[in-house]
């Protein structure tokens, strides 16, 4: 297994320590490009939506379709993609992936596209994506040798995220308006070479299948999740956080077009500035040594986001709008990523697979339910008063937490704890 770090590597700044190793530098480099294509076309589709037809309800049904998969079949994705040769099966995804976008592009080139087929597409891409995050994310550990670089990795990995969502939405706007949505998406199926080819380089040994059933198999992660008091509470906080506050990526068309009567390049701008926070609290949690304090900062990140929802909502300015944008990105990166870190380190390595799953399943799950509702009220009851809601919301389950965060921190260091132990005997 080549995860040893490369020669020199002790002179990798503490910040980026995950990139001394490289396998995950030739994931890094791929992955960068491919999520920059995937924020461009992500863009595109939800204007071009918009643009054809003037629906809020139609903007939170596409983004429904695109991430109800991984509610309703990630968890069960995490125990089969456990079973099998998870190199191999994200090889296919990313491949599946570049062949829809190009779909897409060609179908939008000859003016084919309709809202049905909208929707259709954005289906197939929940579906695929149902099967891409879960496969990432459990490899992680196989692209670095050392298991005290992985929260290094994984807070990387959502800057690398961020860094796309800063950069993705302008360029996305600005290619709108000189090209148009069909050379977006044909963008984002190039964008999926990169990956493919770094996949195709790399040396590591995936972690083996697990025996069993698919039953079995998944009824072991469940327990697992569920017999976790920890693990259950922070999973709790990622469906609230994600229902209240992701919500408002659904309703920024409407925003840019009928709010600050913008255009593509407005819509950017807003992405953008939400990118940007989301970029500085990746740099943030990756500069942490330790994750000491962390249920506490996921607590004030989710207030923050609860009151960066209120002041967008309030906005009529976008110079506002774009500083409560950049709170919000910063509030949110640092709950779910944050969450993220806590869950992958106290997961056994046997499990992580399906553990990873089933978060995911509540971050982009959640994310999804509170987008449909999110749309679907906006239609009646117009996007600024939709966005209040949620921010209440949000609002109120903090004030819920504030009592008990402190136990709950106390609980994950202890498990923390006795997880090192068990690893260490098994060792």
């Amino acid at each position: 297994m080549s995860t040893t770090p490369a020669p020199g590597a002790a002179r990798w700044p503490h910040a980026v320590r995950a990139l001394r190793h490289r396998n995950y530098r030739l994931y890094f480099a791929g992955h960068l490009v491919s999520i920059l294509g995937n924020w461009i076309q992500q863009v595109a589709l939800a204007w071009l939506v918009y643009r054809l037809t003037g629906s809020a309800a139609l903007l939170g049904l596409t983004s429904f379709v695109a991430l109800a998969p991984q509610l309703l079949i990630g968890p069960l994705i995490g125990a089969w993609i456990d079973r099998r040769d998870k190199r191999r099966l994200l090889l296919a995804t990313q491949a599946l992936l570049a062949v829809q976008a190009a779909a897409l592009a060609a179908l939008t080139a000859l003016e084919w596209v309709t809202p049905t087929l909208l929707v259709a597409m954005a289906t197939l891409l929940g579906v695929l994506g149902a099967f891409d995050t879960p496969l990432r994310q459990s490899l992680m550990s196989s692209f670095i040798g050392d298991r005290a670089d992985l929260p290094n990795a994984l807070a990387l990995n959502a800057m690398l995220v961020n860094s796309s969502r800063f950069v993705g939405p302008p360029l996305a706007g600005l290619l709108l308006g000189l090209t148009g949505e069909a050379f977006c998406f044909a963008l984002n199926a190039l964008s999926f070479l990169a990956l493919l080819i770094g996949l195709l380089r790399m040396r590591i040994d995936a972690p083996p299948p697990v025996r069993g059933s698919m039953g079995a198999v998944f009824r072991q992660g469940l327990d697992y999740v569920l017999g976790q008091a920890t693990v259950r509470q922070l999973m709790l906080g990622v469906m609230v956080v994600n229902f209240a506050a992701s919500c408002y990526a659904v309703l920024l068309p409407v925003f840019a077009k009928d709010v600050f009567v913008g255009d593509a390049a407005t819509l950017g701008w807003l992405w953008g500035a939400a990118g940007g926070g989301a970029l500085l609290a990746s740099l943030f949690l990756a500069s942490r040594r330790s994750t000491a304090g962390q249920v506490q900062l996921i607590l004030a990140a989710s207030a923050l986001s609860a009151c960066a929802l209120l002041l967008f909502a309030a906005s009529t300015r976008l110079p506002l709008a774009l500083a409560a944008m950049a709170a919000l990105g910063f509030g949110l990166t640092c709950a779910n990523v944050g969450t993220n870190i806590l869950i992958q380190g106290l997961a056994p390595d046997a499990l992580r697979g399906r553990v990873v799953s089933f978060y995911i399943a509540c971050r982009f799950g959640f994310e999804a339910l509170g987008g449909l509702c999110a749309g679907l009220l906006a239609a009646r009851l117009g996007a600024p008063a939709t966005l209040v809601g949620a921010g209440v919301l949000l609002l109120g389950w903090c004030l819920w937490l504030l009592p008990r965060h402190a136990a709950l921190g106390r609980a994950v260091g202890q498990a923390q704890v006795a997880a090192e132990e068990e690893r260490g005997a098994a060792s």
